[in-house]
């Protein structure tokens, strides 16, 4: 039988439909068509030797005469950094110029390793220039949200297959972002606390869906996943923003994103999927009632005209299940089962 199931932070209902399921090991074609990809390709303009096919560096972590990490301009930006984000009404509708950055993380010299399987310390290198960047940007007064993602795969919306993140400023707050902020504080209003912080707190007293625990962040599959092995990697410490944190708690972020994205990898066959630095406004940034946390969504299915017109997100396996999957507790050749506990 089919269940319902609500995100206490969002509001957001799901719907288990498991024996829609496909079997994990039919999702292994990625991998083996990434791992046939070289180290350089002469033709990628974030290979090294190709930097002249980039605009100029913002930035970039070096070791010796060779970058590790390296920051640029997006060459095709959705908002760009001149102007002012003037609003313009014209009678009904309302408009703005699109000011803005749009500037995208080379995470690797290396043309065919993805994060999940980049060494730690380059893992490492990745987060803090996430941060470097974050508290660079929010000093821009125009800039109201900085949105960090990662889009891994052609089905996740990826043009370039050379490793790479994107960070983008807004002038603006997204209605969406709204609608998750004023859920927060509604709870926070209703219950004295933070929805995330006892969402982590009944994760670890469950433990089922747990697939990552060390003293920083827990990495688990949410009770009510939108999409088959959604992950959330959530700070234990309560903060409201990303760009509070400092270099040692980045570097446990590192550790925590490493070791899922490596299992995600592994016992899904380098699957394409969209990464999300879910953090709160400039504005809000020391706000009791958010917490900033890193969400994965495994691109395994297509959101079709159900979701697009309800909201409501079909997934096919049941979290507990996928959280004892992705640990390596369960055989590959498995089929997915109904497991609603």
């Amino acid at each position: 039988m089919s269940e319902l199931r609500q995100n206490r932070a969002t509001k957001e209902w799901i719907i288990i439909a498991s024996e829609r399921a496909k079997r994990p090991h039919d999702l292994k074609k990625k991998r083996e068509e990434r791992e046939k990809l070289p180290q350089l390709e002469p033709s990628c303009p974030f290979c090294p030797g190709n930097e002249k096919m980039t605009p100029g560096a913002i930035w970039s972590k070096k070791k010796g005469k060779k970058w590790v990490v390296r920051v640029v301009f997006n060459k095709f930006p959705a908002l760009i950094p001149e102007g002012e984000p003037e609003r313009q009404t014209r009678g009904f509708f309302l408009k703005m110029n699109g000011v803005g950055r749009h500037e995208v993380v080379i995470e690797t010299p290396l043309h065919n390793r993805s994060l999940g399987v980049l060494p730690s310390a380059q893992v490492e290198e990745v987060c803090l220039a996430f941060r470097k960047r974050f508290l660079d940007l929010k000093r821009d007064k125009r800039v109201k949200m900085i949105l960090i993602f990662r889009n891994h795969g052609e089905s996740a919306g990826t043009s370039l297959v050379h490793p790479h993140s994107q960070i983008i400023a807004l002038p603006l707050i997204p209605s969406r972002i709204r609608h998750h902020l004023e859920e927060a504080m509604r709870y926070y209003d209703d219950h004295g606390s933070c929805v995330f912080c006892d969402m982590i707190k009944e994760e670890l007293s469950a433990k089922k869906r747990v697939i990552y625990h060390n003293d920083g962040f827990v990495g688990f599959h949410p009770f009510a996943s939108r999409t088959p092995f959604e992950t959330w990697i959530v700070p234990q410490k309560h903060d409201a923003s990303f760009g509070n944190i400092n270099i040692a708690f980045c570097k446990k972020m590192a550790r925590a994103l490493k070791s899922v994205l490596e299992k995600i990898h592994i016992r899904l066959g380098d699957p394409d999927y969209n990464l999300i630095i879910r953090t709160s406004p400039l504005k809000d940034r020391e706000e009791d009632y958010y917490h900033w946390h890193i969400q994965i969504l495994p691109r395994l299915t297509t959101p079709a005209g159900f979701e697009l017109g309800s909201g409501i997100y079909i997934t096919t396996i049941v979290p507990e299940y996928s959280a004892e999957y992705i640990k390596g507790h369960l055989p590959r050749t498995k089929r997915v089962k109904n497991k609603m506990n």
